[in-house]
């Protein structure tokens, strides 16, 4: 069965920094594409940034340029998402994702085959 596990949300001040992991068990981590995506109150889900399984490299939305670094240690099967400068606006329930052999280019949340539950971060002004 596989499972995805987000942790190191929380509560932190504008211009903070989090960083975000997600433990994945049950699959053969180094073949699958692996995301987060965030869902804010009210809002639709959407991608924040990806890594590809086969050269490690990497997308990041528009909003978050700059500001973050998506990592992966397949040996550790585990992906990061380091968030610098947050603010306030970026406040949502973070999601990990995983899909097989997967493509960055074409993520998005209507093709990832797991989830994890998701790690709120809040960030107060």
């Amino acid at each position: 069965q596989v499972q995805l596990v987000e942790s190191g949300g929380g509560l932190v001040q504008a211009g903070g920094s989090l960083r975000l992991s997600c433990a994945a068990s049950g699959l053969t981590f180094g073949n699958y594409v692996m995301g987060w995506f965030r869902q804010a109150p009210g809002a639709e889900r959407e991608l924040v940034a990806a890594i590809s399984w086969r050269d490690g490299s990497t997308r990041y939305a528009d909003f978050l340029k700059g500001r973050a670094t998506i990592s992966r240690d397949n040996a550790k099967n585990t992906v990061y998402l380091q968030m610098n400068s947050l603010k306030p606006e970026d406040t949502a329930v973070y999601y990990c994702a995983a899909k097989r052999f997967g493509s960055i280019a074409t993520m998005d949340t209507r093709n990832m085959a797991y989830w994890g539950k998701g790690t709120l971060v809040t960030v107060s002004s």
